[in-house]
C-alpha cells in the first residue's frame, strides 16, 4: 500500500504502518501487528523536546512560565489534528470498521495521537534530524504566529487537555488556607479523574489554582 505525501519521509516503511495502526484495528486483526500507542508514547516526547528547544532558543528573555504556555498553545490537540487534516492523515489509518463508522478517521483524538505515533516513528526511523524536519514544516513555522496572539491561562489549558483525554473537567479543591485575613496564602490541589495531580499555592484563590493548574499541565507532560 502507498501512503502518499507521507511515503517520502520514511525509509522504513513498516514503521509507517505501525504509526497508523489504530488499537481498534488490532482488535479486529489479532496477532497481524501492534497498535501505534507505544510510537505515540515515544513521540510525544520527541515533540515536546524539540518544540521546548526551539522556544527555548527562540525566546531567551522569556520566563519558564511563559515558555510552559507557548508550547501547550503549540503541542495542543486541536493543532495536531490539524497536521494530520493537513497530511490526509484520516484516510490512511488503520481503524475498527465499528470505530470508522463511528467518524474515527475525522475523530481530533485519534488524529492528534496518531501524529505523535509519525513523530515517534520519524525518530526511530532516521533520528532526532528527520523528527525535527518533519516539525519544522507544520509546527515549528507556527511559534510565530502563536507567539503574537494571547496565550490562554493554564486553566484553560489544563482543561483542554483534560478533556481531550475524556475526563471531565479539573476541579480545584482548598487544602488549606493561612495567615490573616490581608495576607492570606492558600493552597489548591486541582483533582483530574479522581486523583490529585498537583498542588498550588498563592495570596488568592485564583492565584493558586493557576499555580496548581501550571503544574498539572508539567505532570501530564
Amino acid at each position: 500500500m502507498t501512503y502518499d505525501n507521507l511515503d517520502k519521509y520514511f525509509t522504513n516503511k513498516k514503521l509507517l504502518e505501525l504509526a497508523l495502526t489504530h488499537k481498534s484495528w488490532v482488535n479486529e486483526h489479532s496477532g497481524k501487528r501492534g497498535s501505534n500507542e507505544r510510537l505515540e508514547f515515544l513521540g510525544d516526547a520527541i515533540l515536546e523536546f524539540i518544540v521546548s528547544k526551539e522556544i527555548y532558543n527562540k525566546f531567551p528573555k522569556q520566563e519558564e512560565g511563559y515558555l510552559t504556555a507557548l508550547r501547550a498553545n503549540l503541542v495542543n490537540t486541536t493543532n495536531l489534528s490539524q497536521i494530520a487534516i493537513k497530511l490526509n492523515l484520516g484516510s490512511y489509518l488503520y481503524l475498527s470498521k465499528g470505530e470508522e463508522e463511528s467518524g474515527g478517521r475525522s475523530n481530533s483524538s485519534i488524529l492528534a495521537d496518531s501524529v505523535e505515533a509519525l513523530i515517534g516513528a520519524l525518530f526511530l526511523d532516521g533520528g532526532v534530524e528527520k523528527a525535527e524536519k518533519f516539525l519544522s514544516e507544520y509546527l515549528i513555522s507556527e511559534i510565530d504566529k502563536k507567539a503574537s496572539e494571547p496565550l490562554k491561562d493554564p486553566k484553560s489549558q489544563l482543561q483542554e487537555v483534560v478533556q481531550a483525554k475524556g475526563y471531565i473537567a479539573p476541579k480545584y479543591e482548598v487544602v488549606n488556607e493561612e495567615g490573616p485575613d490581608h495576607s492570606k496564602l492558600f493552597t489548591i490541589q486541582v483533582v483530574i479523574n479522581g486523583k490529585s495531580k498537583a498542588v498550588g499555592t498563592g495570596k488568592s484563590k485564583s492565584e493558586a489554582a493557576q499555580d496548581a493548574a501550571t503544574k498539572a499541565l508539567g505532570n501530564l507532560k
